[in-house]
């Protein structure tokens, strides 16, 4: 079976997405939007999140996205800061969460790869029990940080777009909103070149996660 389609993965998917859109919504709900909220989206549950194409994904995959949350920037008092910080909530709860599961990992287990596949194909003996929760471990390292990465990227509706949009110049800011306004368009078309033409995404995704699996297998060499 594929890495993809084991439970725990499932499992992770559903908790990571869960977090992430509750972060978006969290946030923008601090900084004074109740849109989220009214629509049902300043929750944990992830059947309030599930976007059809982007769950294929990660299944298909390995990393994926979730409906946008709603937001409506006329509730804020620092438009261009506050975007950003509701952006930026999703990726950084992935990369908490990530780090969590690693710690919570060493202490059952005691391995991680530097590589993302290899991190997903370890496999641990010993305590059935233990060794199933080690695996839903690694995949929420995994999916957390593949989540992360992939919404890092500048493309819209991704976290990426919004957080880069603090440095766009005030001359620039109509272009960048038509930009904007492209959604998944535009992701649809780079994941068809993805597929077909050349890896972007993955190189992208992997890229960033590489260096952090690398940096956990420092922190564990110093650790145990």
């Amino acid at each position: 079976m594929t890495p993809f389609l084991e439970p725990t993965y499932i499992l992770a998917i559903l908790i990571a997405i869960s977090f992430h859109e509750g972060a978006h919504a969290w946030m923008a709900h601090r900084l004074g939007d109740p849109t989220a909220k009214y629509q049902g989206r300043l929750t944990l549950n992830p059947l309030a999140h599930l976007d059809p194409i982007g769950a294929f994904m990660f299944l298909l995959v390995g990393f994926g996205w979730a409906k946008p949350v709603p937001i409506d920037p006329r509730y804020f008092k620092h438009y261009k800061r506050d975007i950003v910080l509701v952006a930026a909530a999703g990726p950084v709860s992935n990369l908490i969460l990530a780090w969590l599961s690693f710690f919570f990992l060493l202490m059952i287990d005691g391995g991680v790869s530097s590589s993302p596949m290899e991190l997903l194909a370890q496999e641990s003996v010993g305590n059935p029990g233990l060794a199933l929760l080690a695996d839903f471990c690694r995949s929420m390292i995994f999916i957390n940080l593949a989540l992360m990465a992939f919404n890092l990227l500048p493309i819209p509706p991704l976290d990426g777009s919004k957080i880069v949009q603090i440095v766009v110049p005030r001359a620039h800011e109509y272009t960048y909103e038509r930009y904007l306004q492209q959604g998944q368009t535009l992701l649809i078309v780079v994941l068809l070149i993805d597929i077909m033409v050349f890896p972007i995404l993955s190189s992208w995704v992997f890229g960033i996660v590489s260096p952090i699996l690398k940096l956990m297998n420092e922190v564990a060499g110093i650790i145990t």
